[in-house]
């Protein structure tokens, strides 16, 4: 522990060891870039053409059971494991490869209540794979906006070296979670692509902070020399560091309270949203912050190269 004129304390020296916080998101990424490209993203209906079943139970079953019921009254149609959720497990759900008509659908209804009683409903959700693809191209579409979109405005309220760097920490922040994702085999639905832009909107409130910070330090303290660069980001981190950390806790335990207690509908977007929190934290302090620094020594070296 140190201590900076200010009085400012330097817990650990992050710009120092910047290297080691690019090694370990990149496993992180790499990672999950392999399990995508082997096992795929678990593609929810909303992005891939099928039809989403939702059946309430009211009581405890065996999910084999009603497997059997699906395969009876929808035959020759692949469709995921029913996997059981809710208050006392007496929710369900599955995913057919392909749209099921309403009439097939209440078929299933009708035997699922003779064996377990009058309460059993079903909600069903269907996507045409035309509508499939229209949704992905359009989710990329938002998100890439979103990030551009934020990008440019850095640039042009910082300066461009601030922008790039701000592009690669949101990279980071979109990917981390993806990759999670894969490594985890969690659902990729429409409420994931949500809780990225929302993700995106606090990411880029933390940068905002930590670069005004770095900015307004370059005109008090000296930094001619890549040494006192480098001190100069790291005193500006530790000055902004329990901001950065309160801010996220605080949406972080209500974001773990949603995973947690709310209902499943809404348990992927919680954990989108943990997941990409904890990350666009971690990428302004340690990813997005030591890319400028990359960039700036480099250009300091340029400069004296011309010199």
């Amino acid at each position: 522990m140190s201590y900076d004129k200010d009085h400012t304390v330097i817990r650990f020296d992050i710009v120092k060891n910047r290297r080691k916080f690019f090694i370990a998101s990149s496993m992180i990424i790499i990672i999950g870039l392999l399990f995508t490209l082997f096992q795929g993203l678990h593609l929810g209906v909303d992005f891939k053409a099928g039809t989403r079943l939702d059946l309430f139970i009211g009581k405890q079953f065996n999910p084999t059971d009603i497997e059997e019921v699906i395969k009876k009254e929808v035959p020759n149609v692949n469709f995921s494991k029913v996997t059981p959720y809710g208050e006392n497990q007496g929710q369900a759900y599955t995913r057919f490869d392909q749209t099921i008509s309403s009439d097939t659908l209440m078929k299933v209804e009708m035997a699922l209540k003779a064996k377990y009683g009058e309460q059993v409903s079903k909600q069903v959700s269907s996507v045409d794979p035309s509508i499939a693809q229209e949704m992905v191209k359009k989710a990329g579409i938002a998100v890439a906006i979103a990030a551009v979109g934020i990008a440019i405005y850095i640039a042009i309220r910082f300066q461009w070296l601030f922008g790039i760097a701000c592009v690669v920490g949101l990279a980071h922040d979109v990917f981390i979670p993806i990759a999670l994702f894969s490594i985890l085999g969690l659902e990729v639905d429409i409420t994931f692509i949500a809780a990225l832009l929302t993700i995106l909107g606090y990411s880029i409130n933390d940068k905002i902070v930590i670069f005004d910070r770095i900015r307004e330090n370059l005109r008090t303290m000296k930094s001619k020399t890549i040494p006192e660069l480098e001190h100069l980001v790291n005193v500006s981190l530790w000055q902004t560091m329990r901001r950065s950390v309160y801010t996220v806790a605080t949406v972080f335990f209500t974001a773990l309270a949603l995973a947690v207690l709310g209902s499943e509908s809404i348990q992927n977007f919680s954990l989108a949203l943990l997941f990409g929190l904890v990350s666009g934290t971690y990428s302004s302090i340690f990813i997005a912050a030591q890319v400028w620094v990359n960039l700036k020594e480099r250009n300091m070296k340029k400069k004296k190269e011309v010199v």
